[in-house]
């Protein structure tokens, strides 16, 4: 094996791969990434056993082969070196290394065998369906950062994939809120399929799409394999799926509102971050009372024995007033996750949950719920 390739090319490879790769692991081989050569690029993989993620960087191959590197060494020392520079990699003759040239740098790392990598699906047989990029990755945004992080309900930590002919449902829980988007596609394929897709997957295609690249994102699911294959321009995530039964979402989804507030995101989220710095020794409780009368959201935050903060926006409110509580948190995450400049908030009373979509012009499939948090009123 020998090529050579830009520094930049190689650390952004090492780079897009770097999250699978294992931290601690029963497996020792799963700490290295993979190199193997093509005719005219060089494929860098990378797996903890759950995800596998495969990149492709452009390159000069005089010899191809394959071999395994230490993941953490191999990436610091390419991205000590110069950028901009060719870097030049050259297997050791009878021995599972490289040395690596870049200017007057000469270093060497020694691997293992290609064989013992583990074996990385490169296609599916499972019907496949095209999703463009940035709508993915907005939705992604919008939903993955809501699944669960502890273990105590596996299916939570998880993002629900409903595919059909004409779109993608996505959806997540973590037993206190919940989100659901939908990306709209055009598809002459009759194809269904669902699974649930570990959320850290989810977060890591978010991270690797190119939001500046206008191009499409296959998505196949294989239910023999218990998989789920994302390929992307030059990216390629593979990652298992999780077994169990995902919640019925649409239950969750109060279908009326005895309040609606029409209310200025960035006016909001501003008054929102404020209210959080006392909500922080305040157990992140943030009060929200719909003013009907003034046209205003009072927003109220205490810091037990320090301070407190009261602040009013303007708001166009309708049907009852209305006070709810939230978690501080929760709220910077939805309105984060809204794009449009006016959000509208549905709620109805202080013990239920709080609906926030995006005021538009009915092209948004965004739904995100929050549930309250008690307190004394």
């Amino acid at each position: 094996m020998e090529f050579s390739c830009l520094q930049d090319n190689f650390s952004k490879g090492l780079a897009n791969v770097s999250r699978a790769v294992a931290q601690r692991a029963p497996l020792p081989v799963t700490q290295n990434v993979l190199i193997e050569t093509e005719e005219s690029k060089v494929k860098i993989t990378a797996t903890n056993l759950e995800i596998a993620i495969s990149t492709w960087i452009s390159a000069e191959v005089k010899e191809t082969g394959s071999l395994t590197i230490p993941a953490r060494m191999l990436t610091d020392f390419i991205n000590s070196l110069p950028s901009g520079e060719q870097v030049e990699i050259k297997k050791i003759k009878d021995k599972h290394g490289i040395e690596i040239k870049c200017n007057s740098y000469n270093g060497r790392i020694s691997g293992t065998e290609a064989a013992e990598f583990p074996p990385i699906p490169e296609s599916s047989d499972s019907p496949t369906i095209s999703v463009p990029s940035t709508s993915l990755k907005v939705s992604l945004g919008r939903v993955a950062i809501v699944a669960a992080t502890d273990d105590s309900r596996p299916v939570l930590m998880g993002v629900k994939v409903e595919i059909d002919k004409t779109g993608i449902t996505l959806a997540s829980a973590d037993g206190f809120r919940l989100a659901v988007d939908r990306v709209e596609i055009s598809s002459s394929e009759d194809l269904e399929s669902s699974a649930i897709v570990p959320g850290k997957t989810m977060l890591e295609l978010e991270r690797l799409i190119d939001d500046s690249n206008q191009s499409t994102i296959q998505i196949s699911i294989s239910e023999a394999s218990n998989q789920i294959l994302f390929n992307l321009e030059n990216i390629q995530v593979v990652s298992q799926l999780i077994q169990g039964q995902f919640p019925d979402y649409e239950k969750l989804i109060p279908n009326s509102s005895s309040t609606q507030s029409f209310v200025d995101r960035k006016a909001f989220m501003n008054s929102i971050k404020a209210a959080s710095i006392f909500a922080r020794d305040g157990s992140g409780i943030i009060k929200l009372i719909m003013d009907k009368g003034s046209k205003k959201i009072n927003i109220h935050s205490n810091a037990e024995e320090i301070g407190d903060l009261e602040n009013a926006i303007d708001a166009d409110i309708n049907g009852d007033e209305s006070k709810v509580a939230f978690n501080s948190r929760f709220l910077q995450d939805v309105v984060g996750a809204l794009s449009s400049d006016i959000i509208k908030i549905d709620t109805s009373s202080p013990s239920s949950p709080g609906v926030f979509t995006e005021k538009s012009d009915g092209n948004s499939n965004y739904r995100h719920v929050i549930m309250p948090m008690f307190v004394q009123w």
